[in-house]
């Protein structure tokens, strides 16, 4: 008991010699575990999945138009490996927004133009329309054109996402992005100069 009590009396001492001293610890120390956490991120993490969710949807539509409209293998085979990689990462990014209590958007939004906004390389539906309507070498062409320009704002919300972001999970997914589509982009832009 007098070990106990002699520990108050100290804890008492060292508080109140210095509460200013004191107050700056304990905040700090109050503040130090919330970026320690490993669930921890921010606005930027949030508007980086809600934003690449439907970026990634138009993608893995548009790969999946090319299984009717092309004959091109190499086309065919970049397209499947665009939707094998993105509609994971479509679900990851669902499952983030869940955990962090924001929501995602189930449906793709209308695009009237190809900005949309925040998100750069979004197709408008009008291209995407062409996109459908378009066959053979026209569609390959098409299809490359357009996959180059979207990947290129995949690639510029993926660096925002490292500059701003706090989630570690999410500045992963980022690099990777960057990392996978700045490839999948020289691959497109060869493919271009051989139709």
């Amino acid at each position: 008991m007098s070990v106990a009590a002699a520990g108050l009396v100290l804890a008492g001492c060292s508080s109140g010699d210095d509460s200013s001293h004191s107050g700056m610890a304990m905040s700090s120390a109050a503040a130090t575990p919330a970026p320690a956490q490993a669930g921890t991120h921010n606005a930027a993490d949030v508007t980086f999945a809600q934003d690449m969710i439907p970026h990634h949807q138009q993608a893995v539509e548009m790969a999946g138009l090319a299984a009717s409209r092309t004959t091109n293998t190499q086309v065919k085979d970049l397209a499947t490996r665009i939707r094998n990689a993105q509609d994971p990462e479509i679900q990851q990014m669902t499952g983030w927004l869940g955990q962090w209590g924001a929501t995602s958007s189930s449906a793709m939004p209308s695009m009237p133009d190809a900005n949309h906004g925040s998100m750069p390389g979004m197709m408008a539906d009008a291209d995407m329309q062409r996109l459908q309507e378009a066959g053979g070498a026209e569609f390959d062409k098409m299809f490359l054109q357009m996959m180059v320009e979207h990947h290129q704002g995949a690639v510029e919300m993926a660096r925002t996402e490292l500059a701003q972001g706090a989630s570690a999970d999410a500045k992963a997914l980022a690099q990777r992005i960057i990392d996978s589509q700045t490839a999948e982009i020289t691959e497109m832009q060869q493919l271009l100069t051989k139709l």
